[in-house]
């Protein structure tokens, strides 16, 4: 997979994680929304993130929280439905 996209997506939701006093270390795939680590508002934020920053248009997408739920889901979401 690719290591900039990883990381990038780390440093975001690590970024957001800080924002709710989660300080805590996650795995790349430890759940971040179903455990409830990061919330619906999280959530939407992260939609718009990869909307700018990745040209992914969700209304394309039959979306499920469980598709963005680790670094590794939202890496291979990412990669599977960026725009080229």
């Amino acid at each position: 997979m690719e290591e900039n996209l990883k990381e990038n997506l780390r440093k975001f939701l690590l970024l957001m994680m800080e924002d709710h006093k989660d300080n805590g270390l996650f795995s790349d795939d430890e759940s971040i929304f179903m455990s409830g680590r990061l919330d619906s508002f999280s959530m939407v934020n992260t939609v718009m993130h990869l909307e700018k920053t990745y040209g992914i248009d969700f209304s394309k997408v039959d979306f499920d929280v469980t598709l963005l739920d680790s670094v590794n889901y939202i890496e291979a979401f990412v990669i599977s439905h960026r725009q080229k």
